[in-house]
């Protein structure tokens, strides 16, 4: 009973010191080189005595000594550890001035997106990289487009920011970086009072714009009308025209088929034409002597 007891407080004590001891002991052993872990979007340079010896950039558990050999265990002592992150890095430079060709000074924002592909060149080309990765874009992009006319300017930045790029790009890559998207993504005008006058300008080109399509419209709708108004009145004319010669075959087809007829529409139209006229009509009664007693 006491040896089962005694066993059982031995493991829990052997568990706890594990507990304790373990992470300390992976520590030591990461310290001395003896593995290493390489994070995602991370490489991993090892130097010995000033000179680089290896790169490690795959994501896990590493043991530099199998990839470098037991020089690797020295680099704890006699070299150092470099860890270079290579993820997506994205600048954004605001207001670099530029001069068009009119003398117009103007701001131009550049968004620029960069990884390092050679850690080693990152380490030892240049001393400050990426700030002199941003130079060279600002330099290239200000290069690039002073003394460009202004509509080219601003219509034309999707090309203008591939020629930036294609400036740059050897650049960045002799000092270990692999340039992705340039892109200029705003031109504005800095002086206040230059804009102002572009402004006022386009107003009144627009109120100009506006009144000639304004004019334009009316001068379309008095045509059409005059037009519409000439062929209406030669249909008429020619309605008015044949109109004798339709009721004069209509008389004459009714003369030949029935006088009567004839005589009572002719009756009909001098009565219509007396209404017309509107003069005065005196009615007399039929077999009426009164003509014979005025005579």
């Amino acid at each position: 009973m006491n040896f089962m007891l005694d066993l059982s407080v031995g493991t829990i004590v052997a568990f706890i010191v594990g507990l304790l001891y373990i992470p300390v002991l992976l520590a030591v052993a990461r310290l001395l080189g003896i593995y290493a872990i390489v994070c995602e979007r991370e490489a991993q340079v090892f130097t010995l005595f000033g000179k680089v010896i290896g790169t490690l950039d795959d994501p896990g558990i590493r043991f530099p000594i199998g990839y470098f050999g037991p020089r690797a265990l020295l680099v704890p002592f006699f070299g150092k550890l470099y860890r270079v992150p290579t993820v997506l890095r994205q600048h954004y430079l605001r207001d670099q001035m530029v001069n068009s060709e009119e003398g117009t000074p103007m701001g131009v924002g550049i968004w620029s997106e960069m990884q390092v592909s050679d850690p080693v060149s990152y380490l030892f080309s240049n001393a400050n990289p990426e700030g002199s990765l941003q130079a060279n874009v600002a330099s290239s992009t200000i290069s690039t487009l002073s003394n460009l006319e202004m509509d080219k300017m601003l219509e034309d930045r999707h090309q203008l920011s591939r020629r930036v790029r294609a400036a740059v790009s050897p650049l960045s890559e002799q000092w270990g970086y692999k340039l992705g998207s340039v892109y200029i993504r705003k031109v504005s005008f800095t002086d206040r009072q230059m804009v102002d006058n572009i402004t006022e300008k386009v107003v009144k080109r627009l109120v100009q714009v506006t009144s000639a399509m304004k004019q334009d419209g009316e001068n379309r709708v008095g045509l059409i009308k005059s037009q519409t108004a000439f062929k209406v009145s030669q249909k008429m004319a020619e309605a008015a025209a044949a109109r004798p010669a339709i009721v004069g075959e209509a008389l004459n087809g009714i003369a030949a088929r029935d006088p009567d007829v004839l005589n009572a529409v002719m009756e009909v139209m001098e009565t219509e034409q007396l209404i017309g006229s509107g003069a005065e009509v005196d009615v007399l009664p039929v077999n009426s002597e009164l003509l014979v007693q005025l005579s």
